[in-house]
């Protein structure tokens, strides 16, 4: 079973059926927080809709099409972090991610999207990682930004959340740029 070690207490894995009620208990919990950037939260009503998502994700990674992981800290899930759809044959894929507000601010999502891109480029074999964050979302931006990304443009009009249009910016890295040692700054930052 695949599975990230991020820290001591801080931990990545796949997501799994039994995880939806205590998914759409900490996505019900932090509606207000992330309806402002996910537009998946209207859409999640019930604990059925987060065990949709879930099913879809676990046949996604079995085909080798995306990859969906929780983000666990002491045993408990405090957000998902993963590969919205890898791309073979451009050998690519984009990372997404979301983490409860009472979580924010320890550099776990920071260590979650290091992690994803290291397995991207390192054990896939993948060519560019990209992230697309809204334009007015700093605290998402600042992640590629921290990990060494480099800004390639912006999207208007990229996506629809409730009744706002958002434009995105794409940061992305390639396997050139990609070294080991990329968001070590941040971790130094977390356990300073």
């Amino acid at each position: 079973m695949l599975r990230f070690e991020l820290t001591e207490d801080r931990s990545m894995r796949l997501l799994d059926p039994a995880d939806a009620d205590e998914l759409f208990a900490l996505i019900d919990a932090n509606r207000e927080h992330l309806a402002r950037w996910m537009p998946f939260v209207g859409q999640t009503r019930s604990a059925a809709d987060s065990l949709t998502f879930i099913h879809a994700a676990v046949r996604q990674h079995e085909e080798n099409r995306s990859l969906q992981m929780a983000i666990v800290q002491e045993g408990r899930i405090v957000g998902v972090a993963g590969f919205h759809r890898i791309d073979w044959t451009a050998r690519a894929t984009s990372i997404g991610y979301w983490l409860a507000e009472a979580h924010q601010g320890a550099g776990t999502m920071t260590l979650a999207v290091r992690a994803l891109v290291d397995y991207a480029i390192r054990v896939l074999g993948l060519h560019r990682v990209e992230i697309r964050a809204g334009v007015e979302n700093r605290r998402s931006r600042a992640i590629p930004e921290r990990l060494g990304f480099r800004e390639d443009g912006s999207v208007r009009g990229a996506e629809r959340i409730g009744s706002r249009v958002i434009d995105h910016v794409i940061y992305a890295i390639t396997d050139r740029e990609w070294t080991p040692s990329n968001g070590l700054r941040a971790h130094a930052e977390l356990t300073a």
